[in-house]
Formats: C-alpha cells, structure tokens, sequence
C-alpha cells in the first residue's frame, strides 16, 4: 500500500475531527457519502477534503469506521486505503452489506444521510 496518507495539521485538525465525529455515528450496515458528509458539514463543494479525512483516519486512536463513506454512487473508491484491496468490501459485508463488483447493492437502502439522521446544536 502506497504511503500517501495526509497529515493532520493545525490547519485542518478542527475540521477533520468533525469528519470523524459523522462518521463514527454512521450505524452499522449503512454506508453514506464523502459529499453527504461535506454536506452536513456546510461544505458542499468539500467531498476530496472528507476523502483526505478518512484516508488520515487510520492513524486515529479512536476507531473511524472508513469502510462504510463511499462516493455517491454507493462504489469502494476508497477501497485502495485499506490494508488490502478487498478490505473495505469484507468490512461491509460484515456488516451485511451485500457488495457487487465494487458497489454497494440496494445502495438507497443502506444510505445514511447525516443531514436527516443528525441534530446539531
């Protein structure tokens, strides 16, 4: 696995931990997007930076369940961070997400959105 993780700087500690947060919530079996997450967040525009998040998110000491933030589509481009290249898809289908050729199946039916399923104070 290339070593192309980004690091957490002062600059986008804050809002990395808020990625983080979001998707620490997500439910088991449900999966959503890097732009539903940018979304909820109030960066419509910011679905690379939450990419970046959860390719930093491996060296976290509080687990961040990447596996389950696809595109919107419900495809594994992540998949390439992971330990091994059918790593994320194994972590889903533990979760009883049913995986085809990349894709998450029935993908309306696993999407979380954080933006519905989140209150924010």
């Amino acid at each position: 696995m290339p070593n192309n993780s980004i690091k957490i700087t002062e600059k986008n500690k804050d809002y990395f931990d808020s990625v983080f947060q979001v998707v620490r919530l997500i439910p088991e079996g449900r999966a959503t997007s890097y732009g539903a997450i940018s979304n909820c967040l109030g960066t419509k525009s910011g679905a690379r930076m939450i990419g970046w998040a959860m390719n930093a998110s491996h060296s976290q000491k509080e687990y961040v369940p990447a596996h389950r933030v696809v595109n919107r589509n419900g495809m594994l481009t992540g998949k390439h961070h992971f330990p091994s290249p059918i790593a994320m898809q194994e972590a889903l289908e533990g979760e009883g997400v049913e995986i085809k050729d990349d894709k998450i199946q029935n993908y309306k039916q696993v999407y979380w959105d954080p933006t519905v399923e989140l209150t924010f104070d």
